[in-house]
């Protein structure tokens, strides 16, 4: 979890690979209308979200459901997110890409074919609502190499 440009996708992908899991990208699962929306520039509201976190809390359903584990790369930026994704199983855990605005910008300004503009970047901390220790986080700095940031999470969820 984390705002856009923190390296979710690329984090949660090398992690599934690891395990051995499936990998899920959430923005995958956005509506048509929602990814226009943030290409136009246009943050999205809750009632845009709600569809798409149940749309995302129905895979983790389903995976837990037949047993087999998945790393899914979403924003999950409130803790009320959270709680959707996570209906409250505690085998649900959130890893947090923690990184400052400037870092993240730079990243965003590099990377092409991505909807999300850095314009959203500002909205994106202003919505982020760092997850408490009562929701048993795993909190990482953005400034080390994926592979640290993948054996750090591998050696904490298996």
């Amino acid at each position: 979890m984390g705002v856009s440009g923190c390296g979710k996708t690329t984090v949660a992908s090398a992690l599934a690979r690891q395990l051995r899991w499936a990998f899920i990208e959430a923005d995958a699962l956005h509506t048509p209308a929602n990814v226009a929306k943030m290409g136009a520039g246009i943050s999205l509201t809750d009632a845009d979200r709600w569809p798409w976190l149940d749309a995302i809390a129905a895979h983790i359903e389903a995976a837990r459901a037949s047993g087999r584990p998945c790393v899914i790369a979403c924003s999950a930026l409130k803790r009320a997110y959270r709680e959707r994704l996570s209906r409250g199983h505690p085998d649900v855990r959130f890893v947090h890409l923690r990184g400052t605005f400037d870092t993240i910008a730079s990243r965003m300004g590099g990377r092409t074919g991505h909807y999300m503009p850095v314009s959203l970047l500002h909205s994106q901390f202003e919505t982020l609502e760092e997850p408490g220790v009562d929701e048993n986080p795993i909190v990482l700095s953005i400034d080390r190499s994926v592979q640290d940031l993948v054996k750090e999470v591998a050696a904490r969820v298996s």
